[in-house]
């Protein structure tokens, strides 16, 4: 729960939107929604390893925060499809942004965490 004055507050709210775009399955279906409409069946199959019952909290969710638009079209059965706001088509942008960062020093990465696995398996216990 967030309480105290107006910084602590804001704060509280930056760390509650990061851990909702954070979220294990949260990414991977903005990314699915900034290509297009995208139904529920859909994203149940391109997301690996998701239940339904977590795709259906997490699409909730994305919608309750304004990242998701849910259309709805009267047909039996019930036609629904979920597409990215412009707030998550910005959000998808700089998720491009991050995985390029990531592309480009990945090797980096696994040198020094390479090199820094080998430092510490040769510094005594105790």
């Amino acid at each position: 729960m967030c309480i105290g004055d107006g910084a602590q507050a804001r704060a509280c709210t930056v760390r509650q939107v990061l851990d909702r775009i954070g979220g294990k399955w949260s990414i991977g279906i903005v990314v699915e929604a900034s290509q297009g409409p995208v139904r529920f069946t859909e994203l149940e199959r391109r997301l690996d390893g998701i239940s339904r019952r977590m795709l259906t909290l997490t699409l909730r969710n994305l919608e309750r925060d304004g990242l998701l638009e849910r259309t709805v079209y009267p047909t039996v059965p019930p036609k629904v499809e979920y597409t990215a706001t412009p707030m998550a088509a910005e959000l998808y942008e700089t998720l491009v942004t991050l995985t390029n960062w990531a592309e480009r020093h990945r090797d980096e990465i696994a040198t020094a965490r390479a090199e820094y696995d080998a430092r510490e398996s040769t510094v005594p216990a105790g």
